[in-house]
């Protein structure tokens, strides 16, 4: 089943969402606060995924709701997975390396990606079944066809996450086998992978919403989007995304 209508209506979210956090972004008066775990959140955060919640809300009021600042509403087969600012911690500083992302999720396949980073200028999505794109220019995306590790760039996202995820050593033996490993943070290093400029990215300490919008982007474009242990989807709490050639290489090395 193809999902143009609600790729349209994710796609127009994507509109309000970013005309709310733009006027937002480097504004004198930002609030900032801290949530029980640590992480900062913003006004413009709650301020997108309250716009979203209610939009879904008037033209999807069978679906399910789940957003980082607020939780999940409603049940069903049909579920929108929202992450109103990727990048919490960048967008707080003034960089602009930050997206609101929207995902619907149906009977627990992500058909729907929406990756939008208006600082940057860009957005991503895709469907499923009809491609992934990217604009400005509507350009069809394609992973790269990279084959041999010793060649590959990758990012790996967080040196704290690898760490708390006891994987350092891991890492350190991966960047001496690959061509060249960087941090570029974020949603952004996904949708590098979806254009060809990476070829793998590794992270832990993930939640659905922060994986779900970037799946159907990355497989979409010819990748691969599994846990760090092989399991498929954005649903169990980490990320190996690669350009398809690379990947089973990269699950035994990561192997545990």
């Amino acid at each position: 089943m193809r999902h143009a209508d609600d790729l349209a209506l994710a796609l127009r979210i994507a509109d309000e969402a970013d005309a709310i956090s733009m006027d937002r972004f480097r504004a004198a008066d930002l609030r900032v606060s801290t949530k029980p775990d640590a992480t900062h959140v913003t006004d413009a955060d709650q301020a997108v995924e309250a716009r979203i919640r209610a939009i879904v809300a008037a033209e999807r009021p069978g679906d399910a709701f789940f957003g980082e600042e607020t939780g999940t509403t409603g049940e069903g087969s049909r579920r929108w997975i929202v992450d109103p600012i990727d990048g919490t911690a960048h967008f707080l500083r003034g960089a602009p390396v930050w997206a609101t992302l929207i995902a619907l999720v149906v009977d627990d396949e992500v058909v729907v990606g929406v990756c939008s980073a208006p600082a940057m200028g860009r957005r991503w999505w895709a469907s499923r079944g009809d491609g992934a794109w990217a604009s400005p220019g509507e350009q069809r995306l394609r992973v790269s066809g990279l084959a041999t590790l010793a060649d590959a760039a990758i990012s790996y996202n967080s040196i704290q996450g690898w760490d708390g995820a006891g994987r350092i050593d891991d890492l350190v033996a991966l960047q001496r086998d690959v061509w060249r490993a960087r941090s570029y943070g974020d949603a952004w290093s996904y949708m590098l992978l979806a254009e060809g400029a990476l070829d793998a990215v590794g992270e832990f300490d993930l939640k659905p919403y922060d994986m779900a919008a970037l799946v159907p982007i990355v497989e979409e474009a010819g990748g691969r989007f599994t846990s760090i242990d092989g399991q498929e989807g954005p649903w169990h709490g980490s990320a190996l995304a690669t350009n398809g050639v690379l990947h089973d290489e990269l699950l035994r090395r990561l192997a545990r």
